[in-house]
């Protein structure tokens, strides 16, 4: 039994695959999995289990990387072909079922509108991430015992999706505070390198014996298990925000110019807030340009992010 599974390019997207791929393994247990995906999410895949082939989808002019994954999968039969980018690919290769995802006009969740192409939309299944013990001994060395520790996701894939840095050093201030849910906790700020630049003025506010500086020293799995180490993430819509959710952690999502009903953090440990401004009210003002308009957050209040995060704590408590 071979499958082939092709998701996406981005972190997040490929996260919300993944309860699809997971389902299909539990089905065949003993299948040898082929997966393509975009450079920045391959790794989320080098832990699945029957892995037979990573395939890193690397964008070429005139799509020619659409040719270079043909040439690579045509000369097998496949049983089972996922296609979730929508190409010729999952139509001309061959396979025994072929399942291609469609162009959805679903008001539903991304992950119920992935669930459709298998014909579970109702009951899609929930996203999963895969590590292994290297893994968990890293993010032991970066997240050693001690205090509990919260999660922080300041940056965003484009400016008008960020919470600005200030607003994040007074909520770690009111939450830290003494005698507030966590007290004396240490906080782990998650961040690509790049985005160091963006996010400095928070990582300097954070006291060295309680700041846990992870900007840039992660893979995706070792991401993902540091994230299960933490008592509660909180963080932007994000790729980030998507395998916190999946890892099972207390997740709250920060929202303003994207669609909650899209995208909100998946499971029944999340939780989201968004911006007095609708979505449509924010990407309808006047010379909006998702590549160059700064930040569309500030209709968030720190007191709406603090009030989200304690009710998200008392639910994982009560649960």
């Amino acid at each position: 039994m071979r499958i082939l599974f092709v998701t996406a390019n981005r972190i997040g997207d490929a996260v919300l695959s993944t309860g699809l791929l997971s389902h299909l393994i539990a089905q065949h247990p003993h299948a040898r999995v082929t997966v393509a995906a975009g450079p920045v999410a391959a790794a989320l895949f080098a832990d699945l289990p029957g892995l037979e082939r990573l395939i890193v989808l690397r964008k070429r002019a005139f799509s020619l990387h659409w040719l270079s994954l043909w040439l690579a999968c045509i000369t097998r039969k496949w049983d089972i072909v996922l296609d979730l980018r929508r190409s010729a690919l999952g139509w001309t290769l061959f396979a025994g079922q072929r399942f291609v995802s469609s162009k959805s006009t679903s008001s539903g969740h991304r992950v119920q509108q992935l669930g459709a192409t298998l014909g579970l939309a109702d009951t899609p299944p929930t996203p999963t991430v895969w590590t292994n013990s290297a893994a968990e001994t890293e993010a032991c060395r970066l997240i050693p015992d001690g205090a509990p520790v919260l999660a922080i996701a300041p940056a965003a894939n484009w400016p008008g999706k960020q919470w600005r840095a200030q607003h994040f050093v007074a909520l770690i201030e009111r939450l830290t505070a003494p005698g507030a849910i966590f007290a004396g906790a240490r906080i782990a700020i998650f961040a690509a390198e790049h985005e160091r630049p963006q996010i400095a003025c928070l990582l300097d506010t954070i006291p060295d014996a309680q700041r846990i500086d992870l900007v840039g020293k992660t893979t995706l799995p070792v991401a993902i298990t540091c994230l299960r180490r933490c008592a509660l993430f909180i963080g932007n819509d994000s790729g980030l925000m998507h395998m916190s959710a999946a890892g099972g952690v207390l997740t709250l999502g920060l929202f303003g110019p994207s669609r909650v009903e899209h995208y909100a953090p998946w499971g029944a440990t999340t939780a989201w807030v968004r911006t007095v401004d609708s979505y449509e009210e924010l990407i309808g003002a006047p010379g909006y340009d998702h590549r160059t308009t700064g930040t569309l957050m500030d209709g968030l209040s720190v007191d709406a992010v603090e009030e989200a995060s304690l009710g998200l704590w008392r639910k994982g408590l009560a649960s």
